[in-house]
């Protein structure tokens, strides 16, 4: 039981350094964004925010 308990702990602490590279060794690094306004090829196709779209409805 301990065996497994180990290797998921080192597991998940591996995965989040990996994840982390950018924001715990490059300085001022941060996670990328992952909202829908701020990635240009979606806006470029039209694609918005469900709740920006929702929103606008609403106001009609």
């Amino acid at each position: 039981m301990w065996n497994i308990l180990l290797f998921t702990v080192g597991f998940v602490a591996v995965a989040v350094v990996l994840l982390g590279i950018r924001v715990f060794f490059v300085k001022g690094g941060r996670f990328p964004s992952s909202h829908i306004s701020d990635n240009r090829h979606l806006r470029n196709k039209g694609i918005v925010c469900a709740v920006s779209t929702d929103a606008l409805e609403r106001k009609k």
